[in-house]
């Protein structure tokens, strides 16, 4: 079981939305996927149209890690029984630990060791995922750093404008500080480009820039901006459920982006950022 957490230090870019892309691709590729929300704004949780019966939401299980169990907490995705009406995909599992507002609590930047393992205890002994999604806040902040604790890497998700990517390479070098004081084995499962438009010059330089700084961390495929992203989130839908030629385009995207994560984080062995 692969342990992800989907960051960014900058808000704006995508985070949440490349989180749900790699959702959605791997329900259709059937890999057993569980989704931590762990942003106080739950907006994963939403677009995963998640509605709870009495589970607890992160902040709780976070309070009491060690006397809930995460498997009495989770809440499937709508989108598994549209996968199932849609297409016949039976049996397959897209499971929720929802998110709200009282994780915000341990989001501050003064969290001792701790506290850091909160997360982690509550992962601990999860079975039955062959992957788990965190999607982070849009900070370095407490909660950022606690699923980086229970993580075994972590995704950066940049727009390729110079502000994101300036963001993104504080990132790496605060991976590489965290790895050597609270995670020895936590690595970067690489860069996301999202929202990038193939017709704009400054794109398109940036993408050069990040090329060049950022080596074989910078992933492919790169994630155009999608005009009905929004639509497609406020309906709940899985990318891969939404009629359409770009639609299937952009589902076609995230396969690939999936596999290419799923390679990272079994092969690959960064370069230490100095």
């Amino acid at each position: 079981m692969q342990v992800v957490s989907i960051s960014s230090l900058k808000g704006g870019v995508g985070k949440t939305s490349v989180t749900t892309g790699l959702a959605s691709a791997a329900l259709a590729a059937g890999i057993p996927t569980l989704v931590v929300d762990l942003d106080p704004h739950a907006d994963a949780s939403t677009a995963l149209g998640v509605v709870p019966d009495r589970q607890l939401e992160v902040g709780r299980m976070l309070k009491a890690p060690k006397r809930v169990f995460l498997e009495d907490n989770v809440v499937p995705s709508a989108w598994v029984r549209r996968a199932a009406a849609l297409n016949g995909q039976q049996n397959r599992i897209l499971d929720v630990a929802y998110g709200g507002s009282l994780s915000g609590v341990y989001d501050r930047p003064d969290l001792g060791r701790r506290d850091l393992r909160r997360l982690g205890i509550v992962l601990d002994g999860l079975e039955g995922y062959g992957l788990v999604l965190i999607d982070c806040p849009p900070s370095l902040n407490g909660l950022t750093r606690m699923a980086w604790a229970a993580s075994h890497r972590v995704l950066l998700v940049a727009e390729p404008g110079l502000f994101s990517v300036a963001g993104t390479e504080r990132t790496l070098r605060a991976i590489q500080l965290f790895k050597q004081e609270y995670a020895p084995k936590l690595s970067p499962a690489g860069i996301v480009a999202n929202r990038v438009r193939p017709s704009s010059t400054e794109h398109g330089y940036r993408l050069d820039e990040m090329r060049q700084m950022f080596g074989p961390l910078l992933l492919d495929p790169h994630i155009p901006e999608v005009a009905n992203w929004q639509q497609i989130q406020g309906a709940a839908h899985a990318v891969h459920h939404w009629p359409g030629e770009a639609a299937r385009g952009t589902s076609a995207l995230y396969d690939e982006l999936l596999g290419a994560v799923l390679k990272q984080s079994r092969d690959f062995r960064p370069r230490v950022a100095r």
